[in-house]
């Protein structure tokens, strides 16, 4: 059985930025095929920065933590900070995560650097999302 922090518990019962962003500027999808978490992240980009984060996240209580943390250390920072948000950083802020939950922090911080990756996409195509 896992032992869980406050924090996890926290941010597990009360997760913040859930849901989905419409017309989002980036998404970032990834899933960990042997527990079968998926995460997907939603971005808003204004002037480099993360504007707006939404995640939904089909899991356990650890990868829905992990998403609520990562999306809040994400909001507002500029999308090379946000590149630089790891999963040891994810699971720090969180006060650890039992060993065999730790690849649960991963996709947190995949999810998120995916969806940079699909905006930074997107923008060199030519497609100005930030106006509208």
């Amino acid at each position: 059985m896992a032992i869980y922090s406050e924090r996890v518990m926290e941010h597990f019962m009360n997760p913040r930025n859930v849901g989905e962003i419409e017309n989002p500027d980036g998404i970032g999808e990834v899933g960990n095929p042997i527990c079968g978490d998926m995460m997907t992240f939603y971005i808003k980009v204004k002037d480099n920065r993360l504007d707006d984060v939404k995640f939904k996240t089909f899991g356990c209580g650890a990868a829905i933590a992990v998403s609520s943390m990562a999306s809040e250390m994400a909001k507002g920072k500029t999308l090379d900070e946000v590149m630089k948000i790891t999963p040891e950083l994810v699971a720090d802020e969180l006060d650890g995560l039992p060993k065999q939950k730790l690849h649960c922090s991963n996709l947190g911080a995949q999810a998120l650097h995916k969806a940079i990756e699909n905006y930074r996409e997107n923008h060199k195509k030519g497609k100005d999302n930030d106006r509208e």
